[in-house]
């Protein structure tokens, strides 16, 4: 035998070495198990590290134009169009922008985003105008009709053996409201327009807004009716004793460019009653330095500014709205008005914004055509009185 061989184990030593023998296979057996489990979850985790990185390439990489459109289809148009005058399905609009019609509401219309037509509309409301206590409606015809029976339903006593005798009927006259094209032409250089960190949206709806809310507030005062809707006070005044329907009953102060506590309790109480519970004072900022230093027979102030942040100033109780296209205090001036505007003044205008844009007109600059149709006219002349600032 040689050196190198081992010797057989006999007797008492051949079930030991067969148990170790048993131990070592199991051994190598769950060892092998292991390293095949091991090397599965190192393999899915390289896997992982790959999507992983191919993700944030993706993501690195820029956006396809339909991606992005998913989530805001009418945002990305309009942003296109004012930036480059171009979008898909878009392209020659620059040229025949002078040239589209006012009539056809789709020519144009998806070019005003929501959000900016929102802000503009906030703007609006927020404004110091009668727009703020107005009946307003939204109209999709040119012009908007009101139906007003101002007239009473004759009725008499009957006794039982007398015929009835016929009583009046009432009428019913019609305000009709056309409906104006206001509009705004704000610019901005194509560079400014260029830089990507620009906010084109807010930059228009601030522009158009601010020229919008002005330009309708005065008409909404001192309108003539031309072009424009017809403003409360170019309607005839005559003396609340002899007022009749279409026209707007005042009350004079009996002091030439002056008035004390007397007038404003007469303008209160010449409005009828079923008017006087939504009453509102309008008048601006001059007047109301004027008017909150009267005081009535016992020293007692008729003004009273609002208890919390933005409420209104109260004049006997009601509130007074601050609007700056009222008249200045003045011989015979109508400085004041008073009256339930809800019921006395509508308003109405289309739902829609036009923005039409133009980069031939005034190069470098591009020009913005917003367009937007309104229009209001007194819709009830027993719900308004007026203050004159005079004898008679």
């Amino acid at each position: 035998m040689s050196k190198t061989e081992t010797p057989a184990l006999t007797g008492e030593g051949a079930p030991l070495v067969q148990e170790v023998k048993q131990a070592m296979a199991g051994f190598v057996n769950e060892f092998k198990g292991l390293k095949a489990e091991v090397n599965t979850k190192l393999q899915q985790t390289e896997e992982r590290l790959i999507m992983l990185d191919r993700k944030s390439t993706i993501a690195a990489r820029p956006h396809l134009a339909a991606s992005i459109e998913d989530g805001a289809p009418h945002q990305k148009a309009f942003d296109a169009y004012v930036r480059s005058g171009e979008d898909d399905g878009l392209r020659g609009l620059e040229v025949e922008a002078k040239s589209l019609s006012t009539a056809v509401n789709s020519d144009g219309g998806y070019l005003v985003d929501p959000q900016t037509a929102e802000t503009i509309k906030s703007v609006l409301n927020s404004t110091a105008s009668i727009r703020s206590i107005a009946s307003v409606v939204n109209v999709e015809a040119n012009s908007f009709d009101v139906l007003i029976d101002h007239t009473d339903v004759g009725a008499g006593w009957a006794d039982e053996n007398s015929a009835t005798a016929e009583t009046g009927t009432p009428s019913i006259d019609r305000i009709s409201i056309p409906l104006h094209e206001l509009s705004a032409l704000p610019k901005a250089s194509q560079r400014l327009l260029d830089d990507s960190a620009f906010d084109v949206e807010g930059w228009l709806a601030g522009r158009v807004a601010d020229k919008f809310a002005r330009a309708e507030a005065a008409a909404f005062i001192n309108g003539d009716g031309v072009d424009k809707p017809k403003g409360l006070m170019i309607h005839r005044a005559v003396p609340n004793d002899g007022w009749s329907w279409g026209s707007v009953g005042y009350v004079a102060t009996g002091i030439d460019a002056g008035i004390d506590a007397d007038a404003i309790v007469d303008v209160v109480y010449a409005l009828g009653a079923q008017y006087r519970v939504n009453g509102t004072f309008i008048m601006n900022s001059k007047t109301a330095g004027v008017i909150r230093k009267l005081k009535d027979s016992d020293g007692r102030f008729l003004w009273s500014d609002g208890l919390a942040a933005g409420e209104p100033a109260r004049l006997m109780g009601y509130p007074v709205l601050i609007a700056e296209d009222m008249p200045d205090v003045a011989t015979d001036s109508f400085s004041i008005a008073f009256g339930d505007f809800q019921a006395g003044y509508t308003i109405a205008e289309r739902p829609d914004l036009r923005v039409l844009r133009d980069p031939f007109s005034a190069k470098p600059h591009v020009l913005f055509y917003a367009t937007k149709r309104v229009g209001g006219d007194v819709s009830d002349f027993a719900a308004i009185k007026l203050v004159k600032f005079g004898t008679a």
